[in-house]
C-alpha cells in the first residue's frame, strides 16, 4: 500500500511538490483555490480537497490518515499551520518562509514524537545542508551565499516579477537582515550594504546587485560558535534596490506587475555558494554554482522546480527512514546526517538541477 501525503497549499511550489510525489506516493492537495486544484488534477494524479488553510480546525480530518505532511503555504500563516500539524501528530516538512522562530515548537514536536523538518526550499535548504555537511567534516572560516530568481527579460527594476509569493518577496525588503561576523551576529537594514556581483548567466557575463536579506535564518542558531562568518545576499539588476526604497519612503505597498505563464519561460534561479575551510594544515575553498531555468516538457518555473525538488528530497529520506530524527529540524541537521545530503543533491540531479562544484587548496 502507497503511503499517503498530504500536500497544504496549491500555489507553483506546492503544485511541483505534489506532482512529483504523485507518481510513487498517494498525494492529495489542499488549497482554497478550486481553479489551482483542478489544473494540478488534470496534470497529475493527485487527490484534491478544497479547504481554508488558515483555519487550523479544517485540517485535522485531512490529516487523520497521512504518513507525511507537507507545508507550502504563505508565510503568513506558516508557523501556526506547522503548530497545527504537529497537534495532529504528523511528521512534515516546511518550505513556509515565516518570520516566527521555528525551534519556539521544538520541545512540543519532542513531546509528540514528530520529524518536522523546517526551511526546505532552495535557499535556505540547499546551502544549510551544505553548512551541516562541512561543519561535521572540517573547520570553517567563512560561509556565503548568493541567490536570486530573476527573468531574462524584465530587466527595468520596477519590471521585477516575484518568482515565488509576492507577501513573502516584501517580507525580503523589510524584515531586519542578520549574517555572522566573527562570531557575532550583526543585524541590518534589508536592502543594505549593495555590492555588484558578476555571475554567469547562460552563455553571457551579467553584473547583478546584491543586498542583505534575513536568508541564513536558522544557520545563525545551528552554526553558531562553529562557523564564526556567516553571510546571504539576494540578488537583482542594478536599480531595483533604489526603486524598492523609493516605494518604502513613500509608505506605499509593492503591487507587482502581474505574471503570466510566458513569463515563467523567461524565468532562471541563480545561487552561488562558498565555503572557506581548513582541513589539517590545508586552506581550502569549496564552491557551488546552481543555474537553473524554465522546464519546457513540464511546463514548470525554475523557482518552483528548484524549491519544490530540493523539498521533495527531503520528504523521500523522511518518508524512507533515512532521516529520522524527532523534533524541529532545520535543514542544516539533515545535512549532517549520513548520506541524506549527497541523496537528495542525487535527488536533484535526476530532475537536471545540478550543482556546479570547484575546489582550491591552499598550503
Amino acid at each position: 500500500m502507497k503511503q499517503k501525503v498530504v500536500v497544504l497549499g496549491a500555489g507553483r511550489v506546492g503544485t511541483v511538490i505534489a506532482a512529483d510525489l504523485s507518481w510513487e506516493f498517494e498525494v492529495t492537495s489542499v488549497d482554497m483555490d478550486r481553479h489551482a486544484l483542478e489544473m494540478l488534477s488534470t496534470r497529475w494524479p493527485v487527490i484534491t480537497q478544497v479547504a481554508d488553510l488558515s483555519h487550523p480546525e479544517s485540517m485535522r480530518d485531512i490529516l487523520q490518515d497521512a504518513d507525511l505532511v507537507i507545508s507550502a503555504v504563505p508565510g503568513r500563516i506558516g508557523f501556526n499551520t506547522l503548530k497545527t500539524v504537529i497537534d495532529c501528530g504528523k511528521s512534515v516538512v516546511d518550505i513556509s518562509f515565516f518570520p516566527e522562530d521555528a525551534f519556539a515548537l521544538d520541545k512540543f514536536a519532542v513531546r509528540r514524537g514528530i520529524t518536522a523538518v523546517v526551511d526546505c526550499g532552495v535557499a535556505p535548504g540547499i546551502p544549510d545542508f551544505l553548512a551541516g555537511f562541512f561543519a561535521q567534516q572540517m573547520k570553517i572560516r567563512n560561509f556565503e551565499f548568493v541567490v536570486g530568481g530573476l527573468h531574462f527579460g524584465r530587466t527595468e527594476p520596477h519590471r521585477y516579477l516575484p518568482t515565488f509569493s509576492p507577501s513573502d518577496v516584501w517580507e525580503e525588503y523589510t524584515r531586519p537582515a542578520r549574517y555572522v561576523r566573527n562570531g557575532t551576529v550583526v543585524t541590518m537594514p534589508p536592502l543594505s550594504e549593495p555590492e555588484f556581483i558578476q555571475l554567469q548567466i547562460g552563455e553571457r557575463p551579467v553584473v547583478l546587485e546584491a543586498f542583505n536579506t534575513d536568508g541564513l535564518r536558522s544557520l545563525i542558531t545551528t552554526m553558531a560558535g562553529r562557523i564564526p562568518n556567516m553571510r546571504e545576499k539576494t540578488l537583482r539588476y542594478p536599480g531595483h534596490i533604489a526603486y524598492i526604497k523609493k516605494l518604502r519612503q513613500a509608505g506605499a505597498v509593492w503591487t507587482p506587475d502581474i505574471r503570466t505563464p510566458d513569463d515563467d519561460k523567461d524565468e532562471f534561479t541563480i545561487m552561488q555558494i562558498t565555503i572557506q575551510a581548513s582541513e589539517g594544515a590545508r586552506e581550502k575553498k569549496f564552491s557551488y554554482t546552481l543555474f537553473d531555468v524554465y522546464d519546457p516538457i513540464l511546463r514548470l518555473s525554475s523557482m518552483s522546480r528548484t524549491t519544490g525538488y530540493t523539498c521533495t528530497g527531503v520528504a523521500r529520506c523522511v518518508l524512507g527512514g533515512a532521516y529520522q530524527q524527532v523534533g524541529i529540524s532545520p535543514p542544516s541537521y539533515v545535512g549532517e546526517s549520513p548520506g541524506c545530503m549527497h541523496r537528495i543533491f542525487r535527488h536533484l540531479s535526476e530532475r537536471n538541477i545540478v550543482l556546479r562544484q570547484g575546489e582550491e587548496s591552499f598550503v
